[in-house]
């Protein structure tokens, strides 16, 4: 593993950063924690390789608030393609 920010999914819609916080706290420092509302998955960041692998490996597949979690390592965000229309072409 070489990042130590996780992604969280299948989450229930209900829990809370620090529901999820508290969770992670269990495997080390917990520097940030973000759920995407109505999505259903989030990221947390631990402070370390080795705490990020900790809490993916013992976390992955467990119950949590009623749904299996399914953690990997977060992939970095895909570049946005400012050309993707919204907003027309000539101005009258």
């Amino acid at each position: 593993m070489q990042g130590n920010k996780l992604y969280v999914g299948n989450l229930n819609y209900a829990v809370t950063d620090d529901q999820l916080q508290a969770l992670f706290a269990n495997y080390g420092e917990v520097r940030d924690v973000r759920i995407i509302t109505g999505k259903g998955f989030g990221f947390v960041e631990m402070s370390n390789n080795e705490e990020a692998e900790k809490a993916m490996e013992s976390l992955n597949g467990t119950d949590f608030e009623g749904r299996t979690l399914r953690i990997d390592e977060a992939r970095p965000p895909r570049p946005r393609d400012d050309r993707r229309g919204g907003g027309g072409g000539r101005r009258y």
